[in-house]
């Protein structure tokens, strides 16, 4: 298996394990299932896991399966009555305005585009808090907390006030993020013969994950950058200072 797909275990116990997953490999297997999955990884480990909930396959971050039939319907059932805490962290384009705030906007399948979601009146009530934490310009670097989860929540909704996640190529022009578009008189290196993209992938990633277990303790996870997203961020930075 590709190293850079080999998920990270960030906590385990009898009761379920939580993991760092990668960007690029599937949460669970998809309907041709000749893919590998990250729950497939887990039942040739555990032999037994439930899905709790899914991250989309360019997401990297915090997911959790259950060990037991109990601990699924637990955690599911957090999952479900919004008591869990799941925050996102992400770029997306151009400058928020205003740079905080909640859409409320239901999402339904996009009846002529299969595997898309669309804002629609008639779709299923959805919730996704957002804040600005650095605002670079031609990228924001935000937050986001969703209170309901749906399909591709946080991207439809970015995409429907005019701010889609970076390099989506479903909801947004899917453009990768070169460095020769953030900093001025960038000079390719002689050795290379075209640049290579700094990001290159759904600029978004699962970082906070906060549940509480059977005995009531509430147990918190943060997962940190994945590498392509730490190094624009940096970059954007060092651009901002001048």
């Amino acid at each position: 298996m590709n190293k850079k797909l080999q998920p990270e275990i960030v906590f385990e116990n009898e009761e379920f394990v939580v993991l760092n997953k990668p960007a690029g490999l599937l949460s669970i297997p998809d309907r041709m299932g000749k893919e590998m999955s990250l729950k497939t990884l887990l039942q040739e480990r555990y032999d037994q896991v439930f899905t709790v909930h899914r991250l989309d396959r360019d997401t990297s971050g915090l997911i959790v399966f259950a060990k037991d039939e109990s601990t699924h319907k637990l955690l599911s059932q957090q999952f479900e009555d919004r008591s869990t805490q799941k925050i996102y962290a992400g770029f997306v384009l151009g400058n928020v305005s205003p740079a905080s705030g909640q859409i409320d906007a239901a999402i339904a399948e996009h009846p002529g585009k299969k595997g898309m979601m669309m804002v629609h009146k008639k779709g299923k009530p959805s919730f996704t808090e957002y804040k600005v934490l650095e605002d670079f310009g031609a990228y924001s670097w935000t937050q986001f907390k969703i209170l309901t989860g749906r399909t591709h929540q946080i991207r439809v909704h970015m995409q429907s006030i005019g701010h889609p996640i970076a390099c989506d190529p479903l909801y947004g022009d899917g453009k990768p993020v070169y460095i020769s578009a953030i900093k001025k008189n960038y000079k390719l290196s002689k050795s290379l013969d075209e640049e290579t993209p700094m990001l290159n992938r759904l600029a978004l990633h699962a970082w906070k994950l906060e549940f509480s277990d059977a005995s009531g303790d509430v147990h918190s996870f943060e997962a940190p950058l994945p590498k392509d997203i730490k190094a624009l961020l940096q970059q954007l930075r060092k651009w901002k200072r001048g």
